[in-house]
């Protein structure tokens, strides 16, 4: 895979669309997948880097049916984050998220859903629908635009 072209579609993400779309072997990390290896692979080391993760990932990878392997290593990630403290916290890209409730990727969310029902909204409605201020509004929004995700057409918000 040379481009991704997608806007908002990393690297990651195409790599797990190859694999769980179109069953295509390709290398990928998600939170589960990182749980798992570093359970497993890195028990006295912290500040552990996907880099050397993602070795252990294509050494491992059932490049026959990659789909099934990833759905069993996701779910085997899901069970050692609830049997062990979270390995998740020997990465050095760990970060403790933020609460969802009333969060900007709620927000988001909430605008996306919005526009798929209503087509078009314009930000005085969304804004009271939502219960948020203008600003708050205009800076997710902004965001939402220059991700492709949404777009204006006049004065109103639609999906990009």
């Amino acid at each position: 895979m040379s481009q991704v072209k997608l806007p908002g579609i990393g690297r990651a993400s195409a790599s797990a669309i190859l694999a769980f779309v179109f069953n295509e072997p390709s290398v990928f990390i998600e939170t589960n997948i990182r749980a798992a290896f570093i359970h497993f692979s890195f028990h006295e080391r912290t500040n552990i880097r996907d880099k050397e993760i993602y070795p252990l990932v294509a050494a491992t990878l059932d490049r026959s049916n990659p789909r099934m392997w990833y759905y069993a290593l996701m779910d085997y990630g899901v069970m050692v984050k609830k049997k062990f403290r979270n390995p998740d916290r020997k990465s050095i890209r760990y970060q403790r998220q933020s609460p969802f409730q009333g969060s900007d990727r709620q927000i988001r969310g909430m605008i996306l859903r919005i526009l798929l029902e209503e087509s078009q909204i314009s930000p005085l409605q969304l804004s009271q629908k939502l219960r948020i201020d203008q600003e708050r509004l205009k800076r997710i929004t902004r965001a939402l635009k220059e991700e492709g995700l949404i777009q204006t057409i006049g004065r109103n918000f639609t999906i990009g």
